[in-house]
């Protein structure tokens, strides 16, 4: 089994998470780790699980100009300059050889609506991709983080349940 993890990430906290949902994966399969600007536009016919995480911008998958907000807020460079995962997922194809496939997102923990994790799950099903497990979020201190205390334990521990359940079918 061959996993893709694709990431799209502001100030650096999703890729953290991306990161160690990589390394949960890692104890059962090979794993492909890609900041969506370097995501290929199909998945090729060995991949068997596409994991993939953004962080939530206006109750959503961030958009051009959230973006640009939140580059604007950080004190340095941004990881992800080019695409964002809205625009990657809306043109990735081959999700149809009944890849499996989860999405995760990093959230301010606050009661605020919106999730761009189960945002991308639905555009992944749209794309003919098979749902394996629910939309997850891992939360940060305010928008630009740092992740709240141990939320990389738990997306490793997300990731390994993934493949369990995968295995399971």
């Amino acid at each position: 089994m061959r996993a893709m993890v694709v990431y799209e990430s502001m100030f650096g906290n999703t890729q953290q998470v991306a990161e160690a949902v990589a390394a949960g994966l890692a104890t059962h399969m090979t794993v492909e780790l890609l900041e969506v600007g370097a995501a290929p536009p199909a998945i090729g016919e060995d991949i068997t699980l596409l994991v993939v995480g953004g962080p939530t911008h206006a109750f959503g998958l961030s958009r051009e100009s959230t973006r640009k907000s939140a580059a604007e807020q950080a004190h340095g460079s941004v990881v992800s300059t080019r695409i964002g995962l809205r625009e990657w997922l809306d043109a990735v194809s081959n999700g149809t050889h009944g890849v499996a496939a989860a999405a995760f997102d990093t959230h301010v923990k606050a009661h605020v609506p919106g999730s761009a994790a189960r945002a991308a799950q639905k555009r992944l099903r749209q794309r003919g991709f098979r749902i394996i497990a629910p939309a997850e979020s891992f939360y940060v201190h305010g928008t630009p983080g740092p992740l709240e205390e141990g939320e990389l334990n738990r997306a490793r521990r997300w990731a390994a349940s993934i493949v369990g359940e995968e295995a399971r079918r």
